[in-house]
C-alpha cells in the first residue's frame, strides 16, 4: 500500500488535533475544514485505500465512530445540522488514497449548496434498477 498522510498521522509521525481513538480508528479535526469541526474518521489499517476494499469490521469500526462523535461535534460547533460523507475514488473527490468519513458540521446560511438533483427520464430508473440487481448477484 503507498504511503499517505493519514498512515503518517496513525504512526504519529505527522501531528493531528485528535478528536477521537480506539484500536480500530483515529479521529481528527481536518486541517482545510469546511466549516470548524470538520472531522475525520479512519480506520487504523492502512493496508486499504476505499469503500470498496475497506474490511466489513473495520468499516463497521468507523461507522460506529461516526454515530458517536455526530452529535457531539454538532453541539460542540452548535451547528443546526451534520453532513456525514465518504469520497471514493478521484472522480468523486477523495483526495487521499485511505478511507476517510467526513463529519461536517453545517449551519443556516453557511454558503454550502446541495448536490444538483434531477428526475429519471422515461425508463431509466427501472434500467438503473435492473442492472444494480444484476450487480448484486
Amino acid at each position: 500500500m503507498s504511503e499517505t498522510v493519514f498512515s503518517k498521522i496513525i504512526r504519529g509521525e505527522l501531528p493531528a488535533n485528535i478528536v477521537y481513538e480506539d484500536d480500530k480508528v483515529l479521529a481528527f479535526l481536518d486541517i482545510n475544514p469546511v466549516n470548524p469541526g470538520h472531522t475525520l474518521v479512519i480506520p487504523k489499517n492502512t493496508e486499504t485505500r476505499n469503500i470498496f476494499d475497506i474490511s466489513a469490521e473495520d468499516w463497521l469500526a468507523m461507522t460506529k465512530a461516526v454515530h458517536h462523535l455526530a452529535a457531539s461535534i454538532e453541539k460542540a460547533t452548535g451547528a443546526d445540522g451534520v453532513n456525514i460523507m465518504m469520497n471514493n475514488r478521484e472522480s468523486a473527490g477523495q483526495v487521499v488514497d485511505h478511507p476517510h468519513i467526513h463529519i461536517i458540521p453545517r449551519f443556516k446560511n453557511d454558503g454550502l449548496k446541495p448536490w444538483h438533483h434531477a428526475a429519471y427520464k422515461d425508463d431509466e430508473a427501472a434500467d438503473m434498477l435492473r442492472k444494480i440487481r444484476e450487480a448484486l448477484q
